[in-house]
């Protein structure tokens, strides 16, 4: 972005849309639709159960470290934990590492909830509005739903790291709708390693 161009986003107030990129409705065979669509229904709200302490005291830590370095982006602390504490959820719900979806969310929405695309992808993780239709309740609305908007989008890239055989990656490419082009996936590893 030119410098011209932020100064007058700056001056004027105005809030640039989501870079994301155009994700394609493809064909689903019934029982990954119908897997997806399992995965996205279940509404029980993010509560964290631990095996142990250990475990219990490392997502403690996780969960302050990651707050103090998310805070210039979500000044609220209610809102910050909460987000946080969501993101945590639904990546491990979906057997996502954390620190990648909150890479994702930085390309994706630069953490906005209300980000919307130039393709009309929604929310902090940018879902295309399809989806509601392939494996939702038609509910568009929703997607700016933090737990909603994090189920979907958390659902989604685990379907496409399935199909690409674990190739991150590809996988990426595909969530972003640039599949083999190298720069949204190298900017999301790269905002990646800012997470771990």
């Amino acid at each position: 972005m030119s410098l011209r161009r932020l100064v007058v986003v700056a001056l004027l107030g105005v809030t640039l849309p989501a870079l994301a990129g155009n994700q394609k409705e493809e064909a689903l065979a019934d029982s990954v639709r119908l897997a997806l669509s399992n995965a996205i229904k279940d509404a029980t709200p993010p509560t964290p159960s631990f095996r142990n302490p250990s475990d219990q005291a490392r997502y403690q830590n996780w969960l302050e470290s990651m707050s103090y370095r998310l805070k210039r982006k979500l000044a609220d602390d209610q809102t910050r934990h909460e987000f946080l504490a969501t993101v945590w959820y639904e990546a491990r719900r979906a057997g996502l590492d954390p620190g990648l979806v909150l890479g994702l969310i930085q390309v994706e929405s630069a953490y906005r909830k209300y980000a919307v695309s130039i393709a009309g992808a929604r929310g902090y993780m940018q879902v295309m509005p399809f989806w509601t239709n392939v494996i939702g309740d038609r509910d568009r609305r929703a997607l700016f739903d933090l737990q909603t908007n994090l189920r979907y989008g958390c659902s989604i890239l685990r379907m496409y790291l399935d199909m690409e055989a674990g190739n991150l990656f590809l996988a990426l490419g595909r969530y972003n709708g640039s599949r083999g082009k190298p720069d949204y996936p190298n900017a999301v590893l790269k905002a990646w390693n800012n997470w771990k």
